[in-house]
């Protein structure tokens, strides 16, 4: 009877520490064991033989590095799965998942989670109703909603997985990310949760806090940067803004946007369009920068004006002038006046007939004119580019030689937000195209505030049949259209009458007068000379006048040049139409430019 009792008390013995030591084994070898503190085991048998084992209060559980808490547990030791309820906890290293039911295969070891399910990285929590995690792969998904929080972003989707070993989040269908500054839908996103890093891989919708809003399919986003990376055709609307092109480089933190292959930028504010291969825009200064193959259009119902050139830049006046205090910004508080008003006889009297004067035009103008604001071409895509990311524009400025030079006031610290705020300069190769007038010159220098083109260096502005050179022009206009045009030093007007016959006025200064979009009438003042082809009612040539004079008026009728009127110490001679070659008629620096002129608005997109 002794020895019956010790044998059932090893037998109890036994079965009690192999069920503290080994509660399955796996074909994968790893066994499951029950933790030390878990309260209460029994065993049932079911009616098919199926043993169950089942463990109540503080349970734990552990297979390999993984662990299970749970309230408590049934194992199935023929299917190899067991259920865990209540107070479910899985800590599998980094990664700690919660829920009130799991179902766990033990030889797969992949868990089914249901009911206020999180799962915790230390960055990230996730939350659903269901999840499955592979514990060998440290894979976990949903796929009816779920909730992920990263800090103060919050992401929604229908599905999603979570790679433990990468660090990464696939988000997918329907899925929503809602922070502070921003809002963005789309189909599908990969989410880094250590490098905090987005990812996206199909068409996205993105709308911050400032009303920006940003359509792409293909994107990078920092956030500890803040810096994004588009690489698909990406579109940035930012109030009347519009940015578009091939690929996008944006920091948020220094306000510096860069965009390269068929580039767009809209100013609607404004009225311009820029397209080029690369475009840099500053956010703060609100200042951009265009090259390879820039093209401005400034927009108009009829007749929109085409501006090319090797490079573009755009910035407020105010940031300009904050900068160069020094520098003789133009100003619309220093805007010339019309031309004077001096009265002398008509010289061609018994041609064109009665006397004439420019008392029509309002005002008058003096030496005294707007200073130029000519950029220094030297390093002009090196400086430009450090325009854009210090905020301080890299262009000098120099008066013309027959201007005055003038100081500007700086001012107020804060720049004045006006849509007449603004500039922009062209370098290398201008070219300026509209049906009415087209130009052509080195550089040039646009102020919004008075709107007027400013061209340096051989520049040739053409309307119709007319042609004027110079070394500075000044094409002011109104409605953005022509309106007046002055040009100093060595100005020349040629007007085609036929092939190889050209009208011909130059001098000191030029002041011409627009009408419509066509020239109406040109003064010129200074050592002025004209070469005029004289004809009959029929248009018979019938001779040629060659006169000098101190002032002298041209009108012009529908653009063609129509009567010369000389005024003070006048001197000329009038040629028989049959003693003088057209050819031979020349005056000293004439040249027909015809060869630069832009024919059309096609050829500044080449």
């Amino acid at each position: 009877m002794k020895r019956l009792l010790h044998f059932l008390l090893f037998l109890f013995f036994a079965q009690v520490a192999a069920a503290q030591v080994l509660v399955e084994s796996t074909g994968s070898g790893e066994p499951v064991e029950i933790l030390a503190g878990t309260q209460r085991q029994r065993f049932q048998r079911l009616d098919d033989g199926t043993e169950l084992q089942i463990l109540a209060g503080t349970v734990g559980l552990r297979q390999g590095r993984t662990r299970f808490y749970c309230d408590s547990l049934v194992l199935n030791s023929i299917t190899r799965v067991f259920e865990a309820f209540g107070n479910v906890h899985i800590d599998d290293d980094t990664t700690q998942i919660y829920s009130d039911y799991l179902r766990y295969h033990t030889d797969r070891r992949i868990a089914f989670l249901t009911n206020n399910v999180r799962l915790t990285d230390g960055r990230s929590r996730v939350t659903t109703n269901e999840l499955e995690y592979d514990v060998a792969t440290k894979t976990a998904t949903y796929r009816n909603n779920g909730r992920v929080a990263v800090g103060k972003s919050v992401v929604t989707s229908r599905e999603g997985t979570y790679y433990r070993d990468l660090n990464e989040i696939f988000f997918k269908h329907n899925v929503e990310l809602k922070d502070p500054s921003t809002y963005l839908k789309t189909d599908s996103m990969i989410y880094n949760t250590e490098t905090r890093q987005t990812r996206l891989i199909t068409d996205t919708y993105i709308r911050d806090s400032a009303g920006r809003v940003i359509r792409t399919s293909e994107a990078v986003y920092d956030m500890n940067t803040r810096m994004a990376t588009f690489t698909q055709r990406t579109t940035i609307d930012d109030k009347c803004l519009r940015v578009v092109g091939d690929r996008i480089a944006n920091d948020e933190a220094t306000g510096i946007l860069q965009v390269e292959g068929n580039a767009v930028l809209i100013d609607t504010c404004q009225g311009v369009n820029i397209l080029a291969n690369q475009i840099f825009a500053n956010k703060r200064t609100e200042s951009y920068l265009a090259t390879k193959q820039p093209l401005m259009i400034i927009k108009q119902d009829k007749d929109s004006i085409f501006v090319a050139a090797d490079t573009l830049f755009s910035g407020r006046l105010s940031e300009l002038a904050r900068y160069q205090p020094l520098r003789n910004i133009p100003d619309s508080v220093n805007r010339p006046s019309g031309t004077d008003s001096t009265a002398g006889s008509d010289s061609l009297a018994g041609v064109a007939g009665g006397t004439d004067s420019l008392a029509r035009k309002n005002g008058t103008t003096d030496s005294t004119t707007l200073a130029a604001a000519r950029p220094n071409r030297d390093s002009v895509t090196a400086g430009a580019r450090a325009s854009v990311r210090t905020r301080t524009p890299a262009r000098t400025t120099t008066a013309s030689r027959t201007e005055a030079k003038a100081t500007v006031k700086a001012p107020a610290k804060k720049p004045v937000k006006d849509s007449t705020d603004r500039y922009f300069e062209a370098f290398r190769n201008v070219r300026i195209f509209s049906d009415s007038l087209q130009a052509v010159g080195d550089s040039l220098f646009y102020s919004f505030r008075d709107s007027v083109f400013r061209l340096f260096k051989d520049p040739v502005v053409w309307n119709k049949k007319n042609q004027v050179t110079g070394d500075t022009i000044y094409l002011f206009t109104k409605n953005k259209k022509a309106d007046r045009i002055r040009v100093f030093n060595n100005s020349f007007l040629a007007s085609e009458v036929q092939r190889g016959v050209y009208n011909q006025v130059k001098s000191s200064r030029l002041d011409g007068y627009f009408r419509e979009g066509t020239i109406d009438s040109v003064r010129c003042r200074g050592f002025a000379e004209s070469m005029y082809f004289m004809q009959d009612d029929d248009s018979a040539f019938t001779g040629i006048n060659e006169t000098t004079a101190d002032i002298l008026d041209v009108r012009f009728l529908k653009g063609d040049l129509h009567r010369v009127i000389y005024r003070s110490s006048v001197k000329g001679t009038v040629w028989p139409i049959r003693q003088r070659q057209p050819s031979e008629m020349r005056l000293k620096g004439f040249g027909w430019h015809d060869a630069r002129r832009p024919k059309s608005r096609y050829e500044l997109f080449q």
